[in-house]
């Protein structure tokens, strides 16, 4: 059965919408992240942005990895004997392992979730052809005030932490190459507006050739009208569930999340400053 591939920029609620499809019944892996994402295709991303020196906060380079043919061809190759490798029971676990082998023979809907998606998702559909993809967006101030917000509280954690925690984190930054979501880009506004705008490029870009295999769904109609969004998110993914548990999974949308910036003036002012940019993509 050919997979579920979850993109959308930082922030923008991919972590809330694969919650929601996991309790509906779509398999996301066995193995997860903090962030709901599959550590198996997590590690996979990662490794893909690193050759070509691309971050989560600086994804634009790794389209010159898209754009080389052989680079492409060999990422390709190595990525599908991960999928035939015993590493694979990272997602399918050792069961599903044993039965399937690879993800792509499961008979259940599955997929997974990472903002990177976005913009390795063309690998991925060369290796997933029928695959569908959902794209979650949100409103782009309420993104970048997100992302200053988590940037600040990281850097006063850094700098209050003990010399022995210091120690750790060196480890972890510097030996195992681990970030800690520390981004000199997000400290601000705009560069969280610049980030936004980048990842809300490269989805668009990429869905227009998906048809109806590509849902486009913004963060705030999720909010407003979740029963029926749900619903129809369902239908997509090929889950059958009765309206009660939809409507059980639906109360948690909690809906005075959406456009969040509205309660604060400062907020509004510079959603006012970008309003051109803001409507470029939906705002």
């Amino acid at each position: 059965m050919a997979p579920i591939i979850i993109i959308g920029m930082h922030r923008s609620g991919t972590s809330m919408l694969t919650r929601m499809l996991e309790e509906l019944g779509l398999f996301v892996g066995k193995k997860k992240q903090r962030n709901h994402e599959a550590k198996f295709f997590f590690h996979i991303n990662e490794w893909l942005f690193r050759q070509c020196g691309a971050s989560w906060d600086n994804p634009e380079i790794f389209k010159r990895l898209l754009d080389n043919r052989e680079l492409r061809s060999s990422a390709i190759q190595y990525i599908r004997f991960l999928m035939n490798s015993p590493y694979v029971i990272l997602f399918s676990g050792l069961r599903k392992y044993f039965h399937y082998r690879s993800p792509g023979n499961l008979p259940i809907p599955w997929g997974w979730k990472d903002p990177r998606n976005t913009y390795t998702l063309p690998l991925w559909l060369d290796i997933f052809p029928n695959a569908k993809v959902v794209h979650i967006y949100r409103h782009g101030v309420d993104v970048a005030q997100s992302l200053r917000v988590r940037h600040e509280r990281t850097l006063r954690h850094i700098i209050n932490v003990t010399s022995l925690q210091k120690i750790l984190y060196w480890y972890i930054w510097i030996r195992r190459k681990r970030p800690l979501w520390l981004t000199v880009r997000c400290a601000s506004l705009e560069g969280g507006i610049s980030l936004w705008e980048e990842y809300l490029c490269q989805a668009k870009n990429c869905m227009d050739s998906l048809g109806e295999r590509a849902i486009d769904l913004k963060y705030e109609d999720l909010l407003a009208e979740p029963v029926e969004t749900l619903k129809s998110l369902s239908h997509f993914c090929g889950l059958s569930n009765p309206e009660s548990v939809i409507k059980n999974v639906a109360g948690r949308a909690k809906k005075r999340r959406a456009y969040a910036y509205m309660s604060n003036p400062d907020l509004q002012e510079f959603a006012l400053l970008i309003t051109d940019r803001l409507r470029l993509l939906g705002y």
